[in-house]
């Protein structure tokens, strides 16, 4: 594993890590963390190597304003997001190869879906725990939106962390068509969703999938927590992940 710096879509420097193969690298791929998580995280760490250990190099990193990224996350949206992740599939594709596979957690999983399009060399897309709808994420803020609304920005306080989030993000979430997106991916993809999942029901799977065209693939993670926390989850959905890429390995 080596630790990558490269820019992001507003100049401030990301902070990612590249998981690399013990032999040749025979793809690459780009993991996008969720709304309130990292690029540390137990699925994203198990994710990255499952298919490293299957010659896939893949570069997880945190967006701007998170993690050991810098720049101020309340300065973001998720077209910068979008923008933070192309230009992760740029940083490959100028290192050691554009990423053939693109892979999504929860709001990382509407972004990679939306990135995809401008990544010509991608050729898979997996999703896992994705809302079909980017304003899902409004539920989340519960009586800090007005706040938002009224004054420009707020503190609002996700997953026991403070994040402060700006009105042009709430503006930005509601712009987005992610049903075109998904009708108009023309590539592969796998949706994978937790049926306990309580931040982002388990109908948010079937409208994606049901917009998308094939080829496509469903995988229940059954028992599993939206941030699929337990290692044990975290390991089935890597070692699955990784055999479902292989057929679209170059």
């Amino acid at each position: 594993m080596e630790r990558t710096l490269f820019a992001g879509a507003t100049g401030d420097s990301l902070a990612g890590r590249l998981e690399l193969p013990a032999g040749e690298v025979v793809a690459t791929a780009v993991f996008a963390h969720c709304f309130t998580c990292g690029k540390d995280s137990v699925a994203a760490s198990r994710i990255a190597r499952a298919l490293a250990a299957r010659g896939v190099a893949v570069l997880r990193f945190d967006f701007t304003g998170l993690g050991q990224s810098d720049g101020d996350f309340a300065n973001t949206t998720f077209t910068s997001n979008v923008a933070d992740l192309v230009c992760a599939a740029d940083h490959l594709r100028d290192t050691i190869g554009a990423p053939s596979v693109l892979i999504g957690h929860s709001l990382g999983g509407a972004a990679v879906l939306a990135a995809a399009h401008q990544v010509p060399e991608v050729r898979a897309v997996v999703t896992i725990n994705a809302p079909a709808d980017t304003a899902h994420v409004e539920h989340l803020l519960g009586p800090s939106k007005s706040e938002i609304e009224t004054h420009g920005v707020a503190e609002v306080l996700l997953a026991g962390r403070p994040f402060r989030i700006s009105n042009d993000f709430l503006v930005d979430i509601n712009q987005q068509n992610q049903t075109a997106c998904i009708a108009g991916l023309d590539r592969a993809l796998l949706v994978m969703h937790s049926p306990q999942d309580e931040l982002v029901g388990i109908d948010n799977a079937r409208i994606v999938f049901d917009a998308a065209r094939h080829p496509k693939s469903f995988v229940s993670l059954d028992g599993a927590d939206h941030l699929v926390t337990d290692r044990a989850d975290a390991t089935y959905v890597a070692e699955v992940l990784a055999a479902w890429v292989s057929r679209y390995l170059r």
